[in-house]
């Protein structure tokens, strides 16, 4: 079904500025037509260039419903890629991520270059002399970076990347100064099905309501310093901001917006160790840049529709059906940088979002039974109107709520109608 012969929703009543219809949540046809119109229209992230970091190398990834594969070709480039053969639909590829020169359909051979062009065909012979193989290549998105985040779009008239960041720019910039002076790089990753909408989850990155009760187990486990850098639901500097285009930025600790503004802050305790390790090797001043680096910045970045930077790591969201979203959780740490402080990266990760961590499994839960408790009931609405008549303006014409305020949800949501309407 082309985006033209699909039926016109009801986005007045399914999206109300500070409501959500149900439906939003249950409906087959609201997700397939979001599958068409958001995730085959805009910008999605697909991947870091880390994860592709030379000529050859390759990453699975997806597009909505749709797998693709990143590749970088003998060039350099990057390219992605639909993974489906031309010939009668089979992945060409199944290995997650690897080095390879070519794909190859395993039903019946088909050759691809990493840049999708069809190389080669077994028993040719059997094609009339007027088959072109150049018109027979992997399907390609248009493929843009930012930061190292890759985007591809199948919208070949999508707006320049840069433009749909827009806002949210400076604060990926600013994330990305968690390499502590060395390239961002991908660690390791947990990932995890849940059954929920997508929508759900793209909620949850810009909800600091749920923080303290939902993972009070995690805040119990810290040490004293640590729970007071946790316990942003009590301090009034911290703030949500709608950054246009459906991205949010949600400031938790506002002294660790910018990671470089305060080098002579103090070593927490719990980093002190580390910090003595890293003498051995690093001046002070690179000490202390690479800790407050390992400790992550002070906010979650909400990338409409799948993405997010958040605090320390990356979180993806893939939509699978209108009932199942697939999580990833990707740790970063630093290209060339100390082994201790990615190591310690590793374990504030897994203390966290990993799949015996604290955060994780809470968070999968109350998705789930989000979900659930919206199969009862399906003329009440769900409420974002959180913080709605107590906002500013952000300077750029765009409301700033405080920290427990659902801004970013509004925004994300503000985005899905403009894009549904289109």
């Amino acid at each position: 079904m082309s985006l033209d012969d699909l039926p016109p929703l009801p986005t007045g009543d399914l999206m109300k500025g500070d409501r959500v219809a149900t439906p939003m949540y249950e409906d087959p046809a609201i997700f397939e037509a979001e599958m068409e119109k958001i995730f085959g229209r805009v910008w999605v992230w697909v991947g870091h260039v880390s994860e592709v970091p030379g000529k050859g190398s390759f990453k699975l990834s997806w597009v909505g419903t749709q797998p693709v594969i990143i590749s970088r070709d003998r060039k350099g480039e990057l390219h992605v890629l639909v993974n489906r053969c031309r010939h009668r639909a089979a992945s060409v590829c199944e290995i997650k991520k690897g080095k390879t020169s070519s794909f190859q359909c395993p039903y019946h051979g088909w050759g691809y270059g990493l840049d999708g062009s069809l190389r080669a065909i077994p028993y040719a012979e059997g094609y009339a002399a007027d088959f072109d193989k150049s018109e027979y290549g992997l399907k390609k998105l248009r493929v843009e970076v930012f930061e190292g985040l890759i985007f591809a779009s199948f919208n070949a008239d999508v707006e320049p990347l840069e433009e749909f960041l827009g806002n949210a720019k400076p604060w990926i910039r600013l994330f990305m100064k968690q390499g502590g002076g060395f390239p961002v790089r991908t660690l390791g990753e947990h990932q995890f099905k849940v059954p929920m909408n997508w929508k759900i989850q793209l909620e949850n990155t810009t909800d600091a309501y749920h923080f303290p009760i939902v993972h009070k187990s995690f805040l119990q486990s810290l040490d004293g310093e640590a729970n007071e850098t946790f316990s942003f639901m009590d301090d009034d500097d911290g703030y949500v901001e709608d950054l246009g285009n459906g991205h949010s930025v949600m400031v938790m600790m506002p002294e660790l917006i910018d990671l470089d503004a305060d080098p002579d802050a103090p070593i927490p305790e719990r980093f002190r160790d580390l910090a003595e390790t890293l003498r051995k090797d690093y001046d002070e001043a690179q000490v202390k840049r690479i800790v407050r680096a390992v400790g992550g910045c002070g906010f979650n970045l909400n990338l409409f529709p799948n993405a997010a930077c958040s605090l320390s790591f990356f979180r993806i969201l893939r939509p699978v059906s209108v009932h199942e979203t697939e999580i990833r959780h990707i740790a970063i740490g630093m290209e060339g940088g100390p082994e201790a402080a990615n190591q310690m990266r590793m374990r504030l990760h897994e203390h966290f979002q990993g799949p015996m961590g604290f955060g994780s499994p809470d968070d999968a839960e109350v998705w789930e039974r989000v979900q659930r408790g919206s199969a009862g009931a399906g003329d009440v609405d769900v409420m974002v109107n959180r913080g709605l008549g107590l906002e500013k303006d952000s300077g750029n014409g765009l409301p700033v709520g405080d920290i427990s305020a659902e801004t970013g949800m509004r925004s994300a949501y503000k985005m899905w109608k403009k894009v549904m309407e289109q």
